[in-house]
Formats: C-alpha cells, sequence, structure tokens
C-alpha cells in the first residue's frame, strides 16, 4: 500500500508542530538551574510521562512486538524487576539525591568519596550513554527508511539511513538547544500521549485486519504459545525468566534509573522528594501497561501474517511492525503511526541530548571554572548539546551493523551502569568504603562486564586466528544481557568494600609506622 500524500503531510505537521511547540520555552533560561532542572517546578505526573518517554524509545515500539511475533509474553517478566526497582531507588537512593542542591547523579559521589572517583564515574557515563543513545538514534532509521523507499525507491540503504537520521537529530537538536529541560520533559509529555495513541490505533487496526478479530487472533496466539508469560525455570542461561526478570530487571532498574543522569535529572526536578518518588513509581506501572500493549501488538501481527504470509523476507523482526505499518495500513493511519514512532524517537534523543550536556558542563567544565558566570555557563551548555548531537548523529551511523536493536541497547547499557550502581551503592550502603578502594572495585566490575559481552566474541577470534588449540582458554558460555547489571554491581561492590578494608588497613599501619618512628626520634 505504501504512503501517499495524505500520510506525509501528517509526519511534516507532527514534525513542525513539536519542535515549534518545544521552542515556546526558549526565553526561561537564565541559569543552569533553569537550563538542567528547570527551576525545579515541574509537576510529578509530568515527571512520570517524561521517564516513561525518555525509556520507551523507538527500540521499545519497534523491537518488543517483534520479540512477540518471534517469541512469546516471557519478556513482560522482565518488567516486574522494572516496578521492583523503582520502589528501592525511592526508598534507598532518592533521599541522598535530595540532601543538598545536585544537578547530576554524579555529584553525589564527589560528596561521598572525591574528585577522581567523581570524574571516573561521570566520564563513564557519558561514553556509555552515548554509545546506547547512538543505537536508538539508529532504531528510528528503520522506521523512516523504511517510510522513504516506499516512497522514494531509489534511495539506497545508506542514503535512506542517513537521511532519517539527519532528520529526527536535527530537529530534536532546535528545541533541546534553546528550551533545555523545560523543553524537553513538556514536549515529552505531547510525545508520549502521541506515540501511545498512535500504538493504540494501530491495536485496532490490526484486530480489524486480522478475520474473525480477537476470536481468531487469540486462537493462534495461544496455540503457538504466544501468551505464556512465566517461565520458572532455573536456567541461568535463558535469557527470560521470572528469575531473571525480576531479580535481574531490579539490578537493571536500579542502575539505569538511579546511576543514569538521563532519568536522574528528571528526578531532580521535581518540587520536592515526595513527588520524585511518586513520578517515579507511577512511571513503572505506566510501562508495565505499554510493554503490554507492545506485545500484545505483537502478537496480532503474528496471527496477521499467519493467515496472509508475507511476501517479502522482514530480514530482523525490528523491520516487522514498521513494514506492517507502511504496506498493510489505511492511509492517513499509516502517517499518525510513523509521526508516533518519531515521537518516542525524540523524545529519548531530547533526554539523551540534555543529561550528556549537563553532566559535561556540571561534572567537568564548572567543577575547573568555577568561576564562570551563569550566561557563559548556559551558552557553553548549548554549545555542548550541539556538539552532543553530532556525537550521536555518529554513532548512529556506526550502529546500522548492530543486530536486534533493543538487546543491544541494553547490553551496551549493561557493561557500564552495573558498575556504576556498584559505586553507588558503596557511597549509600557502607562506611568503610573509600575512594580507592571504590575505584578498584569498580574497575574490576566494568571489565568483568566488557568480558561477559564480548570476551566470548575475543577469545573465538583468537583461537581462529591461530593454529594453535588454545585449551587453556575455556571459552565463557554466553550470560544474558539480564543479569549483566546484577553481576556487574556485585562484583563492584565486593571487590571495592575489601579494597577498601585492605587500603585502609595499609595505610593504618603506614600512620602507626610513621608516628612511631617520630617519638623514637
Amino acid at each position: 500500500m505504501g504512503l501517499n500524500t495524505l500520510d506525509l503531510l501528517i509526519i511534516a505537521v507532527y514534525l513542525a508542530g513539536i519542535t515549534l511547540f518545544g521552542l515556546r520555552f526558549r526565553k526561561r533560561q537564565r541559569s543552569l538551574r533553569d537550563y538542567f532542572l528547570a527551576d525545579r517546578n515541574i509537576p510529578w505526573w509530568a515527571i512520570s510521562l517524561s521517564i516513561v518517554a525518555a525509556e520507551t524509545s523507538t527500540l521499545t515500539i519497534i523491537s518488543v512486538p517483534g520479540l512477540a511475533y518471534a517469541t512469546n509474553f516471557t519478556f513482560l517478566q522482565l518488567v516486574f524487576g522494572y516496578i521492583v526497582g523503582r520502589v528501592l531507588i525511592a526508598i534507598v537512593l532518592l533521599p541522598h539525591y535530595f540532601r543538598g542542591d545536585l544537578f547530576t547523579a554524579y555529584e553525589l559521589i564527589q560528596r561521598r568519596f572525591g574528585p577522581k572517583l567523581h570524574s571516573m564515574t561521570a566520564g563513564l557515563f557519558l561514553i556509555t550513554r552515548a554509545a546506547a543513545e547512538g543505537v536508538r538514534v539508529f532504531a528510528v532509521a528503520i522506521v523512516v527508511g523504511i517510510a522513504l523507499s516506499a516512497v522514494l525507491g531509489g534511495f539506497n540503504d545508506f542514503g535512506r539511513d542517513l537521511a532519517a537520521i539527519t532528520i529526527v537529530t536535527a530537529l530534536t537538536l532546535i528545541y533541546t538547544f534553546e528550551g533545555g529541560l523545560s523543553a524537553v520533559i513538556w514536549t515529552d509529555v505531547v510525545q508520549t500521549a502521541t506515540y501511545v495513541g498512535g500504538t493504540l490505533v494501530g491495536f485496532f487496526t490490526i484486530l480489524h485486519s486480522v478475520p474473525g478479530g480477537w476470536s481468531t487472533v487469540s486462537s493462534l496466539a495461544e496455540n503457538s504459545g504466544k501468551f505464556r508469560v512465566f517461565d520458572f525455570s532455573w536456567s541461568f542461561f535463558t535469557t527470560y525468566t521470572f528469575w531473571s526478570g525480576v531479580v535481574g530487571g531490579s539490578f537493571l532498574t536500579l542502575a539505569t534509573h538511579g546511576t543514569d543522569q538521563l532519568i536522574v535529572q528528571r528526578l531532580l526536578a521535581a518540587r520536592g522528594l515526595r513527588q520524585s518518588q511518586a513520578a517515579l513509581i507511577a512511571s513503572g506501572v505506566f510501562v508495565a501497561v505499554l510493554f503490554t500493549l507492545f506485545l500484545m501488538v505483537g502478537a496480532m501481527l503474528f496471527a496477521f501474517y499467519h493467515v496472509f504470509p508475507p511476501t517479502i523476507s522482514f530480514g530482523k523482526t525490528d523491520r516487522i511492525f514498521p513494514t506492517f505499518i507502511v504496506t498493510q495500513m489505511p492511509h492517513g493511519i499509516s502517517g499518525v503511526l510513523i509521526a508516533a514512532i518519531l515521537a518516542a524517537a525524540m523524545s529519548n534523543l531530547s533526554a539523551a541530548l540534555n543529561s550528556l550536556s549537563s553532566s559535561s558542563i556540571v561534572d567537568f567544565y564548572t567543577r575547573f571554572r568555577p568561576q564562570t558566570s551563569e550566561y557563559s555557563r548556559v551558552r557553553l551548555s548549548r554549545i555542548a548539546t550541539v556538539f552532543w548531537g553530532l556525537i550521536l548523529f555518529a554513532f548512529a551511523i556506526i550502529s546500522r551493523h548492530g543486530g536486534r536493536v533493543v538487546e543491544v541497547g541494553l547490553s551496551i547499557a549493561g557493561v557500564a551502569f552495573g558498575a556504576l550502581l556498584g559505586v553507588f551503592l558503596l557511597g549509600v550502603l557502607t562506611k568503610r568504603a573509600n575512594e580507592r578502594g571504590t575505584m578498584v572495585g569498580m574497575l574490576v566490575g566494568f571489565l568483568t562486564s566488557l568480558y561477559i559481552w564480548e570476551g566470548r566474541g575475543v577469545l573465538q577470534w583468537l583461537q581462529s586466528a591461530t593454529s594453535l588449540h588454545w585449551t587453556v582458554l575455556a571459552l565463557p558460555r554466553a550470560i544474558p544481557f539480564t543479569w549483566w547489571f546484577m553481576i556487574g554491581s556485585c562484583i563492584t561492590f565486593a571487590v571495592g568494600y575489601l579494597a577498601s578494608i585492605l587500603i585502609g588497613v595499609a595505610a593504618g599501619e603506614r600512620s602507626n609506622a610513621a608516628v612511631s618512628e617520630q617519638a623514637h626520634t
């Protein structure tokens, strides 16, 4: 069916409208507090919707239906852990963030440990968030690329991806550059409503397209095991089980929502601790409902293509829902759904740009140039926003060679944020942890996570590249990404705590030796 002029008009109007809406906030930023925290005057419900928008990216809208299409609903077990993790953050971490006038999550590390660890944690966030966000930005190219191919068949794959990434990055950069966090949060509210509404439209359209409606969908999905939610098996190497979902999902959320500046920045913009806690927990409930909706869309797509077998190869499952939108949806509805997916992409990108900019300026620049005026700081913050926009654009192009995008994005985050969580837990749960010991723990935790992620591939390459049989190098069995956050944080915590004790004992012995020598002299 493809897209027609009406679809393109709807998409163009949405892109122009949301950009102009974001620009309404450009005159309100006179200080870093205004630009990065919206003067701490955002209501809890808006922050909650903004959190949902920040984590429910294009990856979610296109990949989660693809997961249900290819497998079942066991992914939903991970969402149960999301809610548990949010409750723990509200109780354990948020009270510490609201003791003082913090702009970033990593200032808490400065206050607890010192400047070196502050720089390490903030630097790790900048590198990892930029890489993970590049994958998310590329996800929009899958959708827009399919749409462009339906309209402009002369583009090759790279040309379509380049055009899609450029359009979304440029428009998002405009209002994020001008309006700061106020523009980000309030456009998130609009964009959340847009993509939830668009997905609901898609849901009922697919339901109407399947002969027999819900009875056919439920029968086919049930017979194929699509509605299976729980897997209580004890297999550590199965990605989605009840245990990896609740335990692994809790650690995942503790890391991504408790230590990631992208989310913490929104929580710090609340009018107080209680409103911040309410926003965080409410977002978990909303996300659970949304993920159920996206999985249901995947099951319905499975039923549709069971009745009407596809005439083309989808390649990756991430392309199933976008392909259906462009080729099967009625004109007008296709445009609404493409706009909805663009809304998710822009909201997530704007969050990343603002959080990367805030960490760059607050965690690094102002620490070394404290005499800089507020006017100059805001101006430099805008420059940093443009800089990170270009970096994310480059990472998105590089990400074209990745696998299933939702899992790749979470995998990249899992390498670093598990170690970051271990550092934060050492800071808030212990008194004996010191800066040097925690730095050792963080390094070991990060390297362990990195090995879990790519160690198997490196060892396989070494064995294939040499004529020797490296029997000494036992290839590790692939560990699902759902456990990475827990492993990284636990190793960081354990090694950091032990190293702190040993370093403290060694420092005490040196101090006692020095005192004894002075007394002897």
